[in-house]
């Protein structure tokens, strides 16, 4: 059976399948492969391993063959290209007072494009500005438009709890996030606390969520009116993680207690079950 390795073309990119063919390959190997662009040099990012189940019925394309040094200092040489395009591409965004933000420049493998990625708050008339940029570099130009969550991935950057955006260091693709995560693991809902630098729903809001979900089962809800032995109380707050329930009483005082306490109290103050008597009286 063959076997892939992931390729990684961008320092921060999302990770591609290739079959490894006949060459013996480590993470940080540097390697041609032919894309939908052409030739591209990527970086190796895992051992060669087993296809998958879900990748047998893809037609993954083979590694092309090990890069050269050639290979790497045509690279460097299109990374230095990139950087006079993107500064280039900024004065005229300014001579031509376009709405846009630039975010970064990337030139293909064999310097046959310059694509321009850029985030706008509406629709831009930017013709003049590939016409500048074609005369300029002499190749095709493309101006991508693109939204703050991929933005956040390309710079990268801290989040709040001190580490790397993990958009922009280990996350391959978004997965929608929603408010009712954040009120599920009873965060708050406060958006300078649950947002991101991208000024989105934090990613991170759906690493825990199903777990939460699954712990909530056997909990009862938030403002729900039990009978304990105690008398009747109200739910008013619970820790999920301890799997504690807090409850108050008739008279205003708060009594925390576990799970299986709150179960066994509502077991000894249900009522007993009715018994039919012979003759069809119930007692």
């Amino acid at each position: 059976m063959s076997k892939i390795v992931k390729i990684r073309f961008r320092p921060q990119g999302k990770l591609y399948n290739f079959e490894s063919g006949h060459f013996v390959l480590s993470p940080g190997d540097r390697v041609i492969v032919k894309t939908e662009q052409g030739l591209g040099l990527g970086a190796v990012a895992s051992f060669p391993q087993p296809r998958s189940p879900k990748l047998l019925t893809q037609d993954l394309k083979p590694i092309y063959r090990l890069a050269t040094a050639e290979d790497i200092q045509q690279a460097e040489q299109i990374t230095e290209l990139e950087k006079e395009a993107f500064h280039f591409c900024l004065q005229r965004i300014e001579v031509h007072q376009l709405p846009m933000r630039l975010v970064s420049v990337e030139g293909l493998f064999d310097g046959s494009k310059l694509v321009f990625y850029f985030t706008a708050a509406k629709r831009i008339d930017f013709r003049e500005l590939v016409r500048d940029l074609v005369q300029h570099f002499r190749t095709r130009i493309e101006l991508r438009q693109i939204g703050v969550r991929h933005q956040a991935r390309m710079i990268g950057g801290l989040g709040c709890c001190g580490r790397p955006l993990c958009c922009a260091s280990f996350l391959q693709d978004f997965a929608p996030v929603s408010v009712k995560m954040a009120k599920e693991q009873n965060l708050s809902l406060n958006p300078s606390k649950i947002s991101g630098c991208c000024g989105r729903l934090m990613c991170c809001l759906t690493y825990e969520y199903e777990v939460y979900q699954d712990l909530k089962k056997d909990l009862p809800k938030l403002g729900k009116r039990v009978t304990l032995v105690e008398g009747e109380v109200k739910v008013i707050r619970l820790n999920v993680i301890n799997r504690t329930i807090t409850v108050e009483t008739a008279e205003g005082r708060e009594r925390e207690m576990s799970l299986e306490e709150f179960q066994a109290e509502l077991r000894q103050a249900a009522p007993p079950p009715e018994t039919t008597e012979p003759g069809g009286k119930k007692s």
